[in-house]
């Protein structure tokens, strides 16, 4: 609970109207009241009832004004999230292969999953920069398995149609015996 004055301005903050977050935090706040003896078992409850009806900051910090640590304020908000560091690698090993060829390849993978997997965990920022940075590696992959497989294919064909090719790799060749005529007596 904050500590503070009220607001005694008319229409100022006390005027503004609670969330249930609120109710909720001042409701807890009177039970640990109630548990430290500091409100008997009738006046916690009457105060219970009125935390739970209450509409404005005003109303709640009627509720519970005289106990220490009195003020129900609002429910502080959160900063955004950061943004994952291996996020961030990822699309930067993913991009940095068009600088550097396949050397960022495979990092480029491994931290865009394993980004990924805490990302899910964490609840951090950098999801797209995870999957941008696998996609980009996992082009490069498939890129160049369809690289090798036509420079394959190009060298197959250009040895395949000169007979000197063919006559030095004869001996690759399995052997054959025609038939032969059935003997006559």
């Amino acid at each position: 609970m904050a500590i503070g004055q009220s607001y005694p301005v008319p229409g100022g903050r006390g005027q503004m109207r609670a969330a249930d977050a609120d109710r909720d935090r001042a409701v807890s706040f009177l039970a640990t009241a109630y548990t430290e003896g500091r409100l008997g078992k009738d006046e916690y409850d009457a105060r219970l009832e009125s935390a739970l009806s209450a509409r404005t900051y005003a109303d709640l910090d009627l509720i519970v004004t005289d106990l220490p640590g009195a003020r129900v304020g609002p429910v502080p908000r959160r900063g955004p999230s950061p943004t994952n560091g291996l996020a961030i690698a990822s699309l930067a090993c993913g991009v940095a292969q068009f600088a550097f060829g396949p050397l960022p390849t495979i990092p480029a993978i491994v931290l865009g999953h394993m980004a990924r997997h805490q990302i899910k965990r964490t609840g951090e920022q950098g999801a797209g920069m995870a999957l941008a940075g696998l996609l980009l590696g996992w082009g490069a992959v498939a890129l160049g398995a369809i690289l090798i497989v036509l420079a394959f294919a190009a060298f197959v064909v250009s040895t395949s149609g000169h007979p000197a090719a063919i006559v030095q790799h004869a001996h690759l060749l399995p052997v054959v015996n025609p038939p032969q005529a059935p003997h006559a007596p």
